[in-house]
């Protein structure tokens, strides 16, 4: 009995509730989400720009597909404004735009109509995650289809006109409310949540602050109002000694910003160009659906942060992927000054304040790429034995899994490599990435080490998904647009607790690790 009760208490439901919804950022372009149905074959629409031949391998694939950020910095406007250069040829600049705004509308009047998962024992590795107290209602507001113009099969009009009739389900802002917003809209503070942020205050407030003790509740999630300080306490800038911690700060943002004024001049000398130029291409496409990240003033700071990183680490100098890293440290430092954190205009803080978050941020992503340095070093072995790591994790853990990439030919490589290259920041929403990060900085070795255990549950959450796809192309299209767009803190929290529980059957088990 108790062994059952073990394997229901970590079985959890695979169907991920709301409409599909494309992940911005990812390797392909973005996809019209009411588009990717089954279609009876007699009526399934003939896409333009993909061959009716299916893709039996990837260098088929990669020669009928293509990257949306393979085009040149100047091509980019281009880019923008001509309609459907994706795999699908059906998604539209204006399509997007329309559909941004009428998520907006769904923000301000949708109610969420999420379930809530049944209370179980897994509250102790989610704590600080409540139930939604409030009753749950439907929303009779249907969706209306902006595609249509380009739709000219009755069957397919059938299709939409079925996802027309489902309630709208409210959209979350990928930033604010970073630290206590849920998927199914749960209030941003309970009595459960205030008693924890009390006992970080008080580990925080004594003399010599208990790391152990910090780690162990930080693993299930850090309040906003305490999560500044307790990344820098946790990443190892700040040290445990309180009274320390004004010196070492100052000092270390004066190191930063002495190191600005003697290598940033050198971004355009001959040596340096090449690096600062990528780095100069890179820093538009980051988050580029979030206005923070669009704005001057953060660019120029993410320029400086990462030309100083390259030119400090020769070893592997800047790779692409490094860009996205930043952004959370970014993000929780800006957010101890700023509540509405996603639409807030930099430029209107005081200097000394941007200067402060731009030295936290550096010094904070310097210390986790130290830990995973070799992820960026030539031909990038971190990255290569973590792939091949999960290849024969995922083998031992789901077999069906793994034999039905061998069918269809794909290889992990494919779509796991950024998953590692880029700590799954692509594939989540930027507040499920702050929150997975809390548990990281928790864990020993949280982003090399656990983050393996991470994108094994990442990946067997899509289990039904993977294993409905019989192509090689609708594979590796799902593989690099998963649909966590509505994702919160308690989808996080279950994957953590998956990942968790095969880092505790596998890690210390290697014989079971390897076949």
């Amino acid at each position: 009995m108790a062994t059952e009760n073990r394997i229901n208490f970590w079985r959890r439901n695979a169907k991920v509730p709301g409409s599909v919804q494309p992940v911005y950022g990812a390797q392909h372009p973005p996809l019209d989400p009411r588009l990717r149905r089954t279609y009876p074959k007699d009526t399934k629409p003939q896409f333009n720009n993909l061959k009716s031949k299916k893709a039996s391998s990837f260098h088929e694939f990669a020669r009928s597909t293509n990257d949306a950020w393979d085009i040149d910095e100047e091509e980019d406007e281009d880019f923008l404004g001509t309609p459907a250069q994706t795999s699908s040829g059906l998604h539209s600049t204006s399509t997007q735009n329309q559909q941004q705004q009428n998520q907006a509308v769904d923000t301000e009047t949708g109610v969420s109509h999420r379930l809530a998962p049944p209370r179980t024992e897994a509250e102790n590795l989610q704590d600080g995650q409540e139930e939604d107290s409030e009753c749950e209602h439907v929303n009779g507001k249907v969706v209306k289809s902006s595609s249509d113009a380009y739709l000219n099969t009755s069957s397919v009009r059938s299709t939409l006109q079925k996802q027309q009739s489902l309630p709208v389900r409210p959209i979350i802002p990928l930033v604010a409310r970073m630290s206590d917003q849920n998927a199914s809209g749960a209030p941003p503070m309970t009595v459960r949540e205030k008693s924890r942020l009390d006992k970080f205050k008080q580990l925080l407030a004594s003399p010599n602050t208990d790391l152990e003790e910090l780690r162990k509740h930080s693993w299930s999630g850090i309040p906003r109002e305490v999560r500044p300080i307790t990344w820098r306490l946790l990443s190892g800038y700040l040290p445990a000694n309180k009274e320390r911690r004004e010196l070492v700060l100052k000092r270390k943002r004066d190191e930063y910003f002495g190191f600005i004024e003697q290598y940033y001049h050198s971004r355009t000398d001959e040596h340096y160009k090449d690096t600062y130029r990528q780095i100069h291409i890179d820093i538009p496409r980051t988050n580029p659906l979030i206005p923070l990240f669009q704005q001057p003033v953060v660019q120029e700071v993410f320029e400086r942060i990462l030309f100083i990183w390259a030119i400090r680490h020769p070893a592997s100098g800047y790779v692409q992927g490094i860009n996205d890293l930043v952004t959370p440290f970014f993000v929780v430092f800006l957010s101890e000054f700023v509540k509405d954190v996603e639409n807030f205009e930099v430029a209107a803080l005081p200097l000394d304040t941007r200067r402060n978050i731009e030295a936290d941020s550096f010094w904070c992503m310097s210390k986790l790429l130290d830990g995973i340095q070799d992820n960026y070093t030539f031909a990038q072995p971190g990255i290569q034995n973590k792939v091949k790591a999960l290849e024969e994790l995922v083998s031992r853990i789901d077999e069906d899994i793994h034999n039905h990439f061998k069918r269809y030919e794909v290889e992990y490589l494919q779509f796991a490599f950024r998953w590692m290259n880029n700590l799954l920041m692509r594939e989540l929403p930027l507040r499920c990435t702050i929150r997975l990060w809390d548990t990281y900085q928790a864990e020993a070795e949280g982003f090399s080490h656990f983050h393996l255990y991470v994108c094994s549950a990442f990946l067997i959450e899509w289990r039904k998904e993977i294993l409905s796809m019989v192509d090689f192309q609708g594979l590796l299209m799902l593989l690099q647009n998963l649909p966590t767009i509505h994702w919160g803190n308690e989808e996080v929290g279950l994957l953590l607790a998956e990942a968790y529980r095969l880092k505790y059957m596998f890690a210390d088990a290697p014989s079971h690790y390897k076949r």
